[in-house]
């Protein structure tokens, strides 16, 4: 189609997401198969890659935009704009669990955090007691410096016996068979469990010089 010489692209191939060090195609196909179709940068650079006229470039490319570009009886035709992020992920899955703390009482808010290090392309699902009723928040911040680490919180307000028990948190790997769970015992108990009970009066005197036991039972 001398009219449209580059396929109209829909908006998902547009953004591109590559994981670092990975090869992708940056997909401008032709309706002409002899088209000769060049790939510029968003500084009107030439970038040099492999051309295929059915998928598009093929190389490993910086983050940034990208512009195709081919002549038609001496008019200059432009693809649409596309747009490349590098995504740092490690073949590897480092996480980490966390608890404030592990034992609560009636009524506390408990807080559980799971990191995963060195990676920003994952998928992470949290079990735990009140996971059926939904009872629990979700938090998540991706903190890249100085080093690259997804903070994922779970806060279980208004914390009940019924929230003791197992919390987990597993990480996929979103585009590698990797996966790594890490898990935390939660113990929530109706009310304290200290039991202080005193031998001995509010109030006591003592001699000058007198030695004097202050014994208290402790259950």
């Amino acid at each position: 189609d001398p009219d449209m010489p580059f396929v109209p692209s829909i908006p998902e191939d547009q953004f591109i997401l590559v994981e670092e060090g990975d090869p992708t195609i940056i997909p401008c196909r032709t309706s002409d198969p002899s088209a000769q179709v060049a790939l510029v940068n968003s500084l009107d650079k030439t970038v040099h890659a492999l051309y295929d006229s059915k998928q598009g470039f093929v190389g490993n490319f910086p983050a940034g935009s990208y512009t195709c570009k081919t002549m038609v009886k001496a008019v200059e035709f432009k693809s649409d704009e596309f747009l490349i992020y590098i995504l740092r992920a490690t073949s590897e899955l480092p996480v980490e669990i966390e608890a404030l703390k592990t034992v609560y009482k009636t009524g506390e808010t408990i807080v559980v955090t799971c990191v995963v290090f060195d990676n920003e392309v994952v998928n992470l699902q949290w079990n735990y007691p009140g996971k059926v009723k939904e009872k629990g928040l979700i938090k998540l911040d991706d903190i890249k410096v100085p080093s690259q680490k997804l903070v994922y919180t779970l806060t279980i307000p208004e914390a009940s016996v019924k929230d003791t028990g197992d919390y987990e948190c597993t990480a996929q790997h979103a585009t590698k068979e990797v996966k790594e769970n890490k898990k935390v015992v939660i113990t929530v108990h109706d009310k304290g469990f200290v039991h202080l009970e005193p031998q001995f009066s509010p109030l006591e005197a003592v001699n000058l010089h007198e030695v004097k036991n202050f014994i208290v039972d402790v259950q």
